[in-house]
């Protein structure tokens, strides 16, 4: 059991040693929906949330591993009959994304990201509609400058079933959201040419 966990360590602490690390604030809008909604007589439409957070990138030449911690708002419009609600779903999202950057400071990236939910509401409803865990796959792009600011677009596709059972009549509907950012990292932007 020790070695089991004495490799991933000694992975994370070279990776470390031999990176140039940056790290630093990031926030942004959110247009989320529900994909897979299909409640009778009820459709799913965007909700305008935001996520804020911060981020770790580990840097290896045009590559880097980037962890990051965002409190994500999301969720959907839900309507029925024209009377339209909210279900706002709040959680702390986990991405770990693989970026390749380019030298002018493009970048491309993808990777996991794991969600926890601490909060939900939607009117009219004490029962929770949806579960305490999420998992997507995200992707995306933007640019970020050598001074260290940033700005990105990301979609966060849901690979989980997100409905609790036995809440709807079908509760295989997912998490759906696009995300646009700004970021700016506080260290390491010396190192950014490549």
């Amino acid at each position: 059991m020790k070695k089991i966990l004495v490799l991933p360590l000694m992975l994370f602490f070279s990776v470390c040693a031999f990176s140039q690390i940056q790290f630093g604030p990031k926030a942004g809008v959110n247009f989320s929906t529900l994909n897979g909604w299909n409640e009778a007589n009820t459709t799913a439409s965007t909700l305008v949330g935001f996520h804020i957070g911060g981020f770790v990138a580990f840097k290896l030449g045009n590559f880097a591993i980037q962890p990051e911690l965002l409190y994500s708002t999301q969720g959907a419009k839900i309507s029925e009959g024209g009377n339209n609600v909210d279900l706002k779903l709040n959680y702390f999202n986990v991405p770990i994304m693989l970026k390749y950057r380019t030298k002018g400071g493009f970048y491309l990236e993808t990777g996991p990201q794991f969600g926890f939910k601490v909060g939900e509401k939607i009117e009219g409803s004490a029962e929770d509609v949806a579960k305490n865990a999420d998992f997507s796959w995200a992707a995306g792009l933007g640019y970020h400058s050598r001074g260290g600011f940033g700005v990105g677009a990301r979609y966060n596709v849901g690979l989980s079933k997100l409905g609790a059972d036995n809440t709807f009549d079908d509760p295989n509907y997912k998490n759906g959201v696009f995300q646009l950012s700004v970021f700016y990292s506080i260290f390491g932007n010396g190192k950014n040419k490549k």
